[in-house]
């Protein structure tokens, strides 16, 4: 999946086809005075950009997901769930909206789970390096009652009971201060992020990125979710106040 989305990254840093209508329709409007929104092609809804994912067309046509919506050219965007890619691909939208033959992969879906998973274990990674993340139940657990944890991460595949007793520490803590909870990765996915064979607990804490860490993740975490079940949860972006 690697190296496909980086042959795909390549075909779309070349010149890309200046005819392509913007279909980000970013007509300029601010929610509440934050980040631009973007129309999503399937369901006409605008959304903030964090909550969305970006598409360009390679010089070939070729639909390529960009997930850090930074390449260059037009934006065509879609709300970050498998049903709306599914759609898309099944209404033939990406090339209705660009009015151009366009090669869309089959497994469009599969790929932009990967993708999305390596940015959510890439994240918490930068975050351990940096001293703001921690694993393990006991660390996990002190991190809860110390009014350190800025978000809780369990393995979507890990034993229930063991979550559930972090999760309800988490909601008593919400008396305090909000705590996010996600479940979107594998255990497997998790530990490889601690340089470990699996990890099925683990805090984001509070600390010297100003939150951008833990907030990085949690947009991450929010569009993973739309492409896999996972466990339980009360996760949701955390806003400025909740860092």
């Amino acid at each position: 999946m690697v190296t496909d989305q980086k042959d795909l990254s390549a075909q779309a840093n070349a010149a890309l086809a200046p005819d392509i209508p913007d279909l980000s329709v970013d007509d300029g409007s601010v929610r509440a005075g934050k980040e631009p929104v973007r129309r999503c092609l399937v369901s006409g809804e605008r959304h903030p950009k964090e909550a969305l994912i970006r598409f360009v067309l390679g010089p070939d046509g070729t639909v390529v997901p960009d997930l850090a919506a930074k390449l260059p050219g037009r934006g065509l965007w879609l709300s970050a769930d498998a049903q709306s890619i599914k759609t898309a691909l099944d209404r033939k939208l990406f090339a209705r909206a660009a009015r151009a033959p366009v090669v869309a992969s089959v497994d469009l879906v599969v790929q932009i789970e990967a993708l999305l998973a390596r940015r959510c274990v890439e994240t918490l990674s930068l975050a351990r390096r940096a001293g703001e993340a921690v694993c393990g139940f006991e660390k996990t657990r002190a991190a809860l009652n110390s009014g350190r944890c800025a978000a809780l991460l369990q393995a979507r595949d890990g034993a229930a009971d063991g979550r559930a007793k972090l999760a309800g520490l988490a909601r008593e803590t919400e008396a305090r201060a909000y705590v996010p909870v996600f479940a979107v990765l594998d255990a497997v996915e998790m530990g490889e992020a601690f340089g470990r064979d699996a990890a099925v607990h683990a805090a984001l804490l509070k600390g010297g990125s100003g939150g951008g860490l833990s907030r990085r993740f949690q947009m991450e975490a929010g569009r993973l979710k739309g492409f896999r079940e996972t466990a339980p949860d009360t996760g949701r972006l955390a806003g400025k106040d909740d860092e």
